[in-house]
């Protein structure tokens, strides 16, 4: 590189399962590199837990200290830039990300607006849950989209149980939302009270109610017919309370009002149903988005309308030629689109070769019944495909997602260790947490 010449900057706003990877890994790719374009992260929270886990954090039958990855600490390992911050608008005309003030809880600033320059612009900021407008659901209702909503949840449920316990009363606890994440946390909730049983809550089973509500006839509309059925038996027979095509149309302190005018009566109330990007993207200088807030992409992942500017996993929206719908957001989606942008990305820039349309491949789906049970399908590839499984297997095939994530991260070894450390401590440690 000459004298006064800078480096590029590949800026990457969110640090989910397709940011941080693509931080991590095109930083690992350029390091020693004088030449090299920068990497920086962007996210407004310190830590990174995976996504598919965070109804365990909420639950607290995973240790959240134990599951967490410290941006700083990452950053310092792959050689990445870590800068927090939240997003809250864009200058295309001059390559500027605008970034919000940060702020501590007691209202002190401690870090004032800025304004970060880019070479490229990765967006994957992710989803959320969305209420569609459902009044009293933002009041009243608990979200899970991120580690610190998952953890406040948890400190919740602590309290409830203890008061519960103290009191002498019931904890009704109802969560709207029949997708993954509902099912996924109706199950935790009932593996919680039963190890909380276990360590001396005489009495709690038959004190907390656990109800599941979905407007559509079935529960995971994305799997095939007969997972959502067993799943719904064993729901079911865990004592879990299933209620389908059943519509809420507001939250109060009390509970839910269906549609069919009768009262839901909930103490602890959870959103879980649907899904769109935030909202800041609306705003972003003129990009085109969906409905549902995702920025619109073109088949080599760059936004409609700059092509300076890609979007990956959760937030984007892309259709694939000859499909009825765009890709669904899920953590595989979003994992194939930040390998397909580690790969290509670094040609686009130092060699100006284009990036080549994004080609998705379907694995299939898995969902866990925590450790009672789970169901797994099998995508559009291989001789099995489209079939269904359940138990050991898929509950193998479950944890290696994460696993799989763990390596793309800190490598395969470091990652076997992680792993390693993990089930030591499934053995020493409590299966739930007791702070």
């Amino acid at each position: 590189m000459g004298y006064g010449q800078q480096r590029k900057r590949v800026l990457i706003v969110g640090g989910g399962v397709a940011g941080l990877e693509t931080a991590t890994s095109l930083a690992r790719n350029w390091r020693g590199r004088n030449d090299a374009p920068e990497v920086m992260l962007v996210d407004r929270d310190s830590a990174h837990v995976w996504k598919p886990m965070l109804h365990t954090i909420a639950a607290g039958t995973r240790d959240i200290a134990q599951q967490q990855t410290p941006y700083v600490a990452q950053a310092r390992d792959a050689g990445f830039a870590y800068q927090p911050g939240e997003i809250c608008g864009l200058d295309r005309a001059r390559r500027e990300v605008l970034i919000a003030p940060l702020y501590a809880p007691d209202g002190r600033e401690l870090i004032a607006a800025r304004r970060l320059a880019y070479d490229a612009l990765i967006v994957a900021v992710g989803s959320e849950a969305n209420d569609f407008g459902t009044p009293g659901a933002r009041e009243h209702c608990f979200r899970i989209d991120s580690r610190l909503q998952a953890d406040a949840f948890n400190r919740e449920v602590r309290i409830r149980i203890l008061q519960c316990l103290a009191k002498d009363e019931s904890l009704s606890i109802a969560i709207v939302g029949g997708g993954a994440t509902g099912v996924e946390l109706a199950a935790e909730m009932v593996q919680l009270t039963q190890a909380a049983v276990a360590y001396g809550a005489k009495g709690l089973a038959s004190r907390i109610s656990v109800t599941l509500v979905e407007s559509g006839p079935r529960l995971l509309a994305a799997f095939p017919t007969d997972i959502s059925t067993a799943t719904q038996q064993k729901l079911e027979a865990l004592g879990i309370k299933v209620l389908t095509s059943t519509k809420v149309t507001d939250a109060t302190v009390e509970g839910f009002l269906l549609a069919s005018g009768t009262q839901l009566p909930a103490s602890l109330k959870i959103w879980a149903a649907g899904v769109k990007a935030p909202e800041f993207l609306l705003d972003m200088d003129g990009l085109e988005t969906t409905r549902g807030n995702q920025l619109v992409v073109l088949p080599s992942l760059q936004t409609t309308r700059d092509a300076n500017i890609y979007a990956i996993g959760d937030c984007s929206s892309l259709k694939l030629q000859g499909a009825q719908r765009p890709l669904p957001p899920t953590a595989q989606v979003a994992s194939q689109q930040a390998s397909h942008l580690i790969r290509h990305l670094p040609l686009a820039m130092e060699r100006g070769q284009p990036v080549p349309a994004f080609a998705y491949r379907d694995f299939g789906s898995l969902v866990s019944l925590a450790d009672y049970d789970a169901y797994g399908s099998l995508g559009k590839f291989g001789v099995f495909k489209g079939a269904t499984f359940h138990g050991r297997l898929a509950q193998v095939s479950h944890a290696m997602l994460y696993r799989r994530h763990q390596a793309r991260l800190f490598g395969f070894w470091r990652g076997g260790l992680i792993w390693l450390a993990d089930r030591l401590n499934s053995r020493l440690r409590a299966p739930i947490r007791l702070d």
